[in-house]
């Protein structure tokens, strides 16, 4: 059903992506006949999520600044610019690859388009290496946001494309 997000099984090669990833989950949403790139659809869930998704993110900088973690893509090499605080590492149109590596923990994101012009999915994965007790901490303590946040950037790809 158009619109509809669903978790689904991972389907990029982890390794070639983040070696040593220890968490990764992907959500797929069908778009139908929407024309999009993998560049669109991230812009899309990025820079048209919710006020308080931005709240959350606004909170999360000033949480972690005192540790020194960053607060973006900030410092981070960014080959194909940036979309949001996301550094883009490697792009086509059917894959876009952003993300950054930190003192704390490395992650990537991975929107991936697929289908035919009739009926197009879109699939958004998550992977996250961590590098020592902050990490996992950070990892344990983003979780039960992670789902609820990626479902509504998801989302967000459809409505703006109506």
């Amino acid at each position: 059903m158009i619109g509809t997000v669903r978790e689904v099984a991972p389907e990029v090669d982890a390794d070639a992506l983040l070696g040593g990833a220890q968490f990764i989950d992907a959500f797929c949403v069908d778009i139908g006949a929407a024309a999009v790139n993998a560049r669109e659809a991230c812009t899309r869930m990025v820079l048209n999520g919710p006020r308080w998704i931005d709240a959350l993110l606004r909170l999360r900088n000033i949480l972690v600044r005192p540790f020194g973690l960053k607060t973006s893509g900030e410092g981070a090499p960014a080959p194909r610019g940036m979309i949001g605080l996301f550094p883009v590492l490697s792009e086509t149109p059917e894959q876009l690859v952003a993300g950054f590596d930190d003192s704390h923990l490395d992650f990537r994101i991975v929107i991936d388009v697929s289908g035919d012009a009739a009926s197009r999915q879109v699939t958004s994965t998550t992977l996250v290496r961590t590098h020592n007790l902050l990490g996992r901490t950070y990892l344990a303590l983003i979780m039960p946001f992670h789902k609820l946040v990626v479902r509504n950037m998801m989302g967000r790809i459809v409505e703006t494309a109506r």
